[in-house]
């Protein structure tokens, strides 16, 4: 089956470089021609986080071989692609500048159309392309800079219905395990940690459980959790084990209900849907597998259908960039042109009330 549109993407908003070569068929499937990623994670992991300036020079020497190596993949050239799609936000100002000005130079170069991507829309619109998902859905959107759940209702529409007002969850493992001195990243460590963990040793908060808005909190949950660990410090394997454990059942619970609320409203929203409602995981925290039990038991219990893209299109990746380029194609989006600006701040919903502040690149969340 030919293509009838045929896409490069490119991703470098934090610390992951990526570049992917992606086709969709005039049904409206896709296929993936080419997927090259190249983590950074050694880079940072003796700073315990992710530094802007290295991640910065790292895309910069990587990024054009990678985009080589995709193409090479794909078995194409770039006069075989019919138009690029860049990261422009939200993320790390140094790592969107590298891919989106090597975008537009691609662009200018070829001829090309330039489609400047928002990262969270490319997360949002992933499940169509994995799983040939219609719209409207609703997807919890969980990494190290967003927790948000969001109503999906077209390419380009997009309505928040809660969002952390304070730390996100990637983050929240992030400190959790630095604290009790685990690995980066945290999200990982922490959930193996837990693995030989009593869940029962400690009771730890479960932030906004119970009200009716559907906003998440982890700033508690956080301090609790240094709390516990100061009180037996100093703490053994066996106690880190025991306090990470106990930290995802109490997120857990949080998501539980939080969720759970949201998937009611849906309900009441949209009685008669199409197809059997629909709940999309995605972002780096995605990845966590005790998450996606919760969310699938959830899921069965309410009669949504839950879909969690592959582990590799949950973190980082320039496949999802380019399908929302598609997706946009698809719907007789204009292209950008070559003046458009990397974003720092871009949240999907423009209309939302900002919770976590306004800087001079936009609302946060």
């Amino acid at each position: 089956m030919a293509p009838i549109l045929r896409i490069l993407g490119i991703e470098t908003s934090c610390d992951e470089t990526a570049a992917a070569i992606v086709e969709r068929h005039d049904d409206g499937s896709a296929t993936i021609a080419s997927d090259v990623v190249l983590s950074q994670l050694d880079e940072h992991s003796a700073y315990g986080g992710v530094v802007p300036e290295i991640a910065a020079r790292a895309h910069v020497e990587a990024l054009d071989t990678l985009i080589d190596e995709a193409l090479k993949r794909a078995n194409v050239s770039l006069s075989d692609v019919d138009a690029i799609a860049a990261t422009s936000g939200p993320g790390l100002i140094g790592g969107l500048l590298v891919g989106l000005m090597t975008g537009k130079a691609i662009s200018r170069a070829t001829g090309k159309p330039l489609y400047a991507i928002n990262h969270l829309e490319g997360h949002a619109l992933t499940a169509r392309l994995t799983d040939g998902l219609t719209f409207p859905y609703l997807m919890l959107l969980v990494s190290g800079g967003h927790t948000q759940l969001i109503l999906v209702r077209g390419v380009g529409e997009y309505e928040r219905w809660g969002t952390t007002i304070d730390d996100a969850l990637g983050e929240a493992f992030d400190k959790t395990a630095k604290l009790l001195g685990l690995p980066y990243p945290g999200g990982p460590a922490v959930e193996e940690a837990a693995k030989n963990g009593n869940p029962d040793r400690f009771d730890f908060p479960r932030p906004l459980v119970g009200e009716t808005r559907l906003d998440f909190s982890f700033s508690g949950l956080k301090t609790a959790v240094r709390q516990a660990a100061t009180a037996i410090a100093p703490v053994s394997e066996q106690d880190i084990a025991d306090i990470c454990a106990s930290f995802q059942k109490a997120i857990s619970r949080t998501l539980k209900d939080r969720i759970g609320r949201g998937l009611q409203r849906f309900k009441k929203e949209f009685p008669k849907t199409a197809d059997k409602p629909a709940l999309v995981v995605a972002g780096g925290v995605a990845a966590n597998l005790d998450l996606r039990r919760t969310l699938q038991e959830l899921c069965d219990l309410n009669g949504f259908r839950f879909i969690a893209p592959p582990l590799r299109l949950c973190t980082d990746n320039a496949v999802m960039i380019a399908w929302a380029g598609l997706e946009r194609m698809a719907t007789g989006a204009a292209p950008d042109g070559l003046d458009v600006q990397p974003r720092s701040r871009w949240p999907l919903d423009q209309k939302a009330e900002t919770l976590l502040g306004h800087g001079k690149r936009g609302a946060k969340a």
